[in-house]
């Protein structure tokens, strides 16, 4: 017997072709509107089929591109939830194109690499990637990477509807962070700011004048997992002085204090 004899399944929904064709097209459009949108980038063929699949199966709207220039056709027609961005691509590199990115938007970044050097991830993340995977990898690793990335970004991959969180605002130096639309604004003007690095902020700002180690920090970004060696977090920090201190070189919000870690001060008293 043929799908066509059968109907097509969509979820506990049965539609018969002969009857339910336009509704089946309405149906299948309000399903997919709801999924998270991920653009995969990777000159590699069978890896792209494969990672389509796996997500798509995984509740994804799934596009995919194999060089720079596919990647902008892509998120011109439909901008992406997420990025999943190889480093080593033909022509422009993943670092490069991360890059360019960052320079218009705060899209989350996994980057892919078969290379699994420190350095390879640092200077990942030091470009505007909020995250690093070396292959080869699981693909079940990568579904729980995006998902943490999305949840770090205010998205999330479930179609469950949840509880309104209340409004928070925390205020330092001439900075507000409203914690409700995931805004940083400096004397009424926004401050361009992805996801990782305002989760990182967040964190600071809720524990102010006080120490914070790694492995604190650590525990309050949602989703973000290290080895005993990783040294990403300073990476964060680095790069979130870039967007609040005066003068990066001499930190005066966000200190560190060597050998223990980090501590906020919303007062940016140097002394």
């Amino acid at each position: 017997m043929s799908s066509a004899d059968r109907g097509v399944s969509l979820g506990s929904t049965v539609l018969q072709p002969a009857r339910g064709a336009a509704l089946g097209s309405r149906l299948i459009a309000m399903e997919s509107a709801k999924r998270s949108r991920v653009l995969v980038v990777d000159d590699d063929p069978d890896l792209r089929e494969l990672l389509a699949d796996y997500l798509g199966a995984s509740g994804f709207a799934v596009e995919v591109a194999g060089d720079g220039t596919q990647m902008r056709e892509r998120m011109a027609a439909a901008a992406p939830d997420v990025l999943v961005l190889d480093l080593m691509l033909p022509g422009e590199d993943g670092l490069s194109l991360a890059r360019e990115l960052r320079r218009t938007s705060d899209i989350p970044i996994l980057m892919l690499s078969a290379r699994g050097e420190e350095i390879d991830r640092v200077v990942g993340l030091e470009v505007g990637a909020d995250d690093y995977l070396a292959k080869p990898f699981g693909p079940r690793e990568l579904l729980a990477r995006l998902r943490a990335l999305l949840r770090r970004a205010g998205s999330s991959t479930s179609h469950a509807v949840a509880a309104a969180a209340p409004a928070s605002r925390l205020a330092f130096g001439p900075y507000t962070i409203d914690d409700a639309t995931r805004r940083l604004v400096r004397d009424g003007k926004e401050i361009p700011i992805n996801g990782a690095e305002f989760e990182l902020l967040l964190a600071f700002a809720q524990h102010p004048n006080r120490v914070l180690s790694r492995d604190d920090l650590i525990g309050w970004l949602k989703g973000y997992e290290r080895d005993a060696f990783d040294r990403s977090i300073d990476v964060r920090v680095t790069r979130l002085r870039r967007r609040i201190e005066p003068d990066p070189a001499h930190p005066v919000y966000v200190r560190t204090v060597r050998g223990e870690g980090y501590l906020f001060n919303p007062q940016a008293e140097t002394g």
